[in-house]
């Protein structure tokens, strides 16, 4: 089921017509060489957010694990960037396994609403650990995920027995849900401290709600 809601079209189209991520662009907004900062969009769907550092300049390089999303980011990225490096900067790859990627190679990884889509601890903790080590000491992450608060259907979301911070209920499948604490302690156990306070958004949606956490971490060691 999961894979199918990322491959429909509508699905596709609807990630693609959001804006850039505001906090993104207050981010890039004074890089005075973008072209000298290497950046990786993880999870980068319709390519909303690739499209806006391809455009100001940045050394991009973007992954997502649907192929209808490479496919559109792509697309995107044809007229700006030309079509053989719109397909070398934009890859086929799942968070939990960055092999593709020298480790300390980025300066910023953009991680927005991708972490929570893991299905298990083993996942989440690859994730981290893959994100981490492709970030040069003093690269940043700056991430977006669900807690466990999140209820976009208003029908409920059920924890996964003996499967701590796991739970079934979200349209997408099985997802990794953790709290606004829990984030900023298991980024920690990577070497990914807080470089601004992380705070949690609850938005109401049609038929219940969305509550992030937004959170810029600093690579220390």
């Amino acid at each position: 089921m999961t894979e199918l809601i990322w491959e429909d079209p509508q699905s596709v189209a609807k990630f693609a017509a959001r804006e850039p991520d505001l906090r993104l662009l207050e981010l890039i907004e004074r890089t005075e060489d973008p072209a000298a900062v290497r950046v990786l969009d993880l999870g980068c769907a319709g390519g909303r957010n690739s499209e806006l550092l391809a455009r100001r300049g940045f050394d991009l390089q973007a992954v997502d694990a649907s192929r209808a999303m490479v496919a559109h980011t792509r697309e995107r990225l044809v007229p700006i960037l030309g079509e053989r490096q719109a397909a070398r900067r934009v890859r086929l790859g799942r968070m939990d396994d960055l092999s593709g990627f020298d480790s300390a190679r980025f300066d910023l990884v953009v991680a927005l609403g991708v972490y929570h889509c893991a299905a298990s601890r083993a996942e989440w903790d690859a994730a981290l650990a893959e994100t981490a080590r492709v970030l040069k000491v003093g690269g940043r992450l700056l991430v977006a995920t669900f807690t466990p608060e999140t209820d976009l259907t208003g029908g409920g979301i059920q924890p996964v027995a003996g499967q701590p911070h796991t739970y079934d209920g979200l349209p997408s499948g099985r997802s990794f849900l953790v709290d606004q604490e829990t984030l900023d302690a298991e980024m920690g156990r990577f070497g990914l401290e807080a470089a601004v306070p992380s705070r949690a958004v609850r938005v109401e949606t049609g038929s219940g709600q969305r509550v992030t956490v937004n959170a810029l971490y600093s690579k220390t060691g």
